[in-house]
């Protein structure tokens, strides 16, 4: 068993983020630390020169079922077995998400997003406490006014066999960069199946509207009822759409908390390169890593 693994789905638009994020897993982690990397097989030949010892690259084909296929030219999926609606290209990516980790034999599983980067050295020890690996959980913090996050929520209680309904206020268990433990991912999967009485994965993408993260957060809480610590300081996030400027990159690095092992500017910003490479440098120069002073 490694200590620690990454799991990362990207795609071609996001290359280039995703050249930051490899960088930062190899400067990070040590060197028993694999980069799994889930792309569309249309983009394996941008991703081979990734391959290697701390590099895993997967095709889509490769950890799904092979009846699942992808509609060229469009984000939508076809599974036969249930042909309509069609899947959404993010759904399915959540899937792909949880195929390799329930694959994977490591102690702590790190799903990063393509605009995360990491910005300080990271073991599994970092993600374990009491023996439960930590959860990203932001209690409270589903309301009213996100129908999208309560609509998830009904969908893992939906999947896991839970009573009730989901009223908010919910816990948030949505991060760019979270833990998982593979084997709560394969009791997860095995539970969907029981409850459904279907392949985990068609039961899966059957939801139009779904999070595997609420999932996985719902039945480590209320499915094993083990409540491992929450941990909402990992990742240093900017969800915000709007794009940052080299000043306003600066001082959104210049916040990072001391706790905080990932740094992500939301890729939906467009945030120009130059800007993102000075928010990485000024983490750098914050945490000390670069060798000068914060």
């Amino acid at each position: 068993m490694s200590e620690l693994a990454v799991v990362t789905p990207t795609y071609r638009p996001d290359a280039d983020l995703f050249a930051h994020l490899h960088r930062s897993v190899l400067e990070h982690t040590s060197g028993g630390t694999v980069h799994h990397v889930v792309v569309p097989a249309s983009d394996r030949a941008l991703f081979a020169g990734y391959a290697g010892p701390r590099c895993r690259v997967w095709t889509y084909p490769e950890i799904l079922p092979r009846r699942i296929t992808h509609l060229p030219g469009t984000a939508l999926w076809i599974d036969p077995a249930r042909p309509w609606p069609p899947l959404r290209g993010w759904v399915v990516q959540q899937a792909a998400k949880i195929a390799v980790t329930a694959r994977l034999d490591a102690r702590v599983v790190l799903v990063a997003d393509s605009d995360v980067v990491l910005v300080r050295d990271a073991g599994a020890e970092h993600f374990v406490r009491d023996g439960q690996t930590v959860l990203y959980r932001a209690d409270g913090a589903v309301h009213d006014g996100m129908p999208e996050h309560v609509t998830w929520h009904r969908a893992a209680r939906d999947l896991l066999g839970l009573p009730g309904t989901a009223t908010p206020p919910l816990p948030d268990y949505v991060s760019s960069l979270a833990c998982w433990d593979p084997a709560v991912v394969r009791a997860m999967i095995a539970r969907i199946e029981e409850t459904t009485g279907r392949d985990w994965l068609g039961a899966f993408t059957a939801h139009l509207r779904v999070s595997e993260f609420i999932v996985y957060g719902v039945f480590v809480d209320e499915v094993l009822k083990t409540p491992p610590p929450g941990d909402t300081a990992i990742c240093h996030s900017r969800w915000d759409r709007t794009p940052l400027d080299h000043a306003g990159a600066v001082a959104f690095a210049e916040r990072l908390g001391p706790r905080a092992i990932g740094m992500m500017i939301s890729a939906k910003s467009r945030t120009p390169v130059a800007a993102r490479l000075a928010a990485i440098q000024r983490c750098a120069q914050v945490t000390g890593l670069d060798g000068s002073p914060p």
